[in-house]
C-alpha cells in the first residue's frame, strides 16, 4: 500500500513541479504595500531584517548594490563608473550612452535592459541569487536629431525595484515624465530610493520632487546631481525629510536600520 502511495506522490509531482515553476515570481514590495494594516508585537522583528545591503554611489546614475549572499548589481551601467569587482548583474537606460552599453563586459553573465524590441516594453520580473528584480516602465524623450515623429519613446525607461534583504530598492532611471496611479501602483513599497536630481536632462526639479514626496521612501539618494543646488530639492520635498551628509561613497543598511524619518543621505565621497 505504502509503495502505491509513494508512486502516486511521485507522479504527482512529475505533472505539477514544472507548473509551479512557471509561476510569476512573488513581489514581497507589492505584497506589504498592498496588505491590509495589521498588529505586530513591538519586539518582533523579521528575520531578514538584520542581513545588510552595501550601497555604492560610483556617479552619475551607476550605484552599486551588494548584497548578502554576495551578489553584486550595478544601475544604469555603461562601464565608465567602476567601484570595486565587476558587479554579477547590471541594469540599463538608454537615454543617452553614459546610462548603458551595447558591449558590456563578456564577465558580466546578468545585464537587463530596461526597454524592449520591436516596440514591446521589457519585462524583467526575475529572481538571481538573493535578489528579486522587477521593472516599471516608462516614457523617455527621442534622441537629439531623431525625426521619426512622435515626442516620447513609449516604454523607453525602467524604474528597476531590487527585493533584498527584506528591503525594497528603487532606481528611477532617467524619468522624464510624471508618474501617474497605475506607475505607483506598480513600484509599491520603497525602502530606498535612487532619484535623479538634474532638474533639465531628466525631468523638472519640482516634478521629481513630487513623485519622491509621494513615494515617501525612507532613505532617499540623489543621483544625476551635476550642479543642481542640493538646497532647491531639499526645499521643495519639504520638511518631513531630513538630510543626512557622508564623507565616504558607501554606505551599509538593513531593515531594522531603516530611520524613522524620511533622510536624504548624500554620499560625498564620489
Amino acid at each position: 500500500m505504502w509503495r502505491l502511495v509513494s508512486a502516486a506522490l511521485a507522479l504527482f509531482g512529475t505533472y505539477f513541479t514544472p507548473a509551479l515553476a512557471q509561476q510569476p515570481q512573488r513581489s514581497e514590495c507589492l505584497a506589504m504595500a498592498n496588505a491590509a494594516p495589521r498588529v505586530m508585537p513591538a519586539a518582533f522583528r523579521p528575520a531578514a531584517g538584520s542581513a545588510e545591503v552595501e550601497i555604492t554611489y560610483a556617479g552619475h546614475s551607476t550605484y552599486f548594490i551588494d548584497t548578502p549572499g554576495g551578489l553584486r548589481i550595478a544601475t544604469d551601467y555603461s562601464g565608465a563608473y567602476q567601484v570595486g569587482r565587476l558587479p554579477d548583474v547590471v541594469t540599463m537606460n538608454r537615454a543617452h550612452s553614459t546610462h548603458y552599453s551595447l558591449f558590456p563586459d563578456k564577465r558580466i553573465p546578468h545585464v537587463l535592459h530596461g526597454w524592449g524590441e520591436d516596440g514591446k516594453p521589457a519585462i524583467v520580473s526575475e529572481r538571481i541569487g538573493d535578489t528579486f528584480i522587477r521593472n516599471v516602465t516608462t516614457d523617455i524623450r527621442r534622441y537629439f536629431g531623431d525625426d521619426a515623429g512622435a515626442d516620447m519613446i513609449r516604454d523607453g525607461n525602467s524604474i528597476f525595484i531590487f527585493e533584498v534583504a527584506g528591503l525594497c530598492i528603487g532606481h528611477l532611471g532617467h524619468l522624464h515624465h510624471k508618474l501617474d496611479d497605475s506607475h505607483f501602483a506598480q513600484i509599491g513599497r520603497l525602502d530606498i530610493v535612487m532619484v535623479p536630481i538634474d532638474g533639465t536632462y531628466t525631468m523638472s526639479l519640482g516634478g521629481v520632487s513630487e513623485i519622491t514626496k509621494r513615494l515617501r521612501a525612507s532613505v532617499v539618494l540623489p543621483m544625476h546631481r551635476f550642479a543642481t543646488p542640493l538646497d532647491d530639492f531639499m526645499q521643495r520635498i519639504g520638511q518631513q525629510f531630513e538630510i543626512e551628509r557622508r564623507t565616504g561613497r558607501s554606505f551599509r543598511m538593513s531593515r531594522d536600520a531603516l530611520p524613522s524619518k524620511p533622510t536624504v543621505i548624500i554620499l560625498d565621497g564620489v
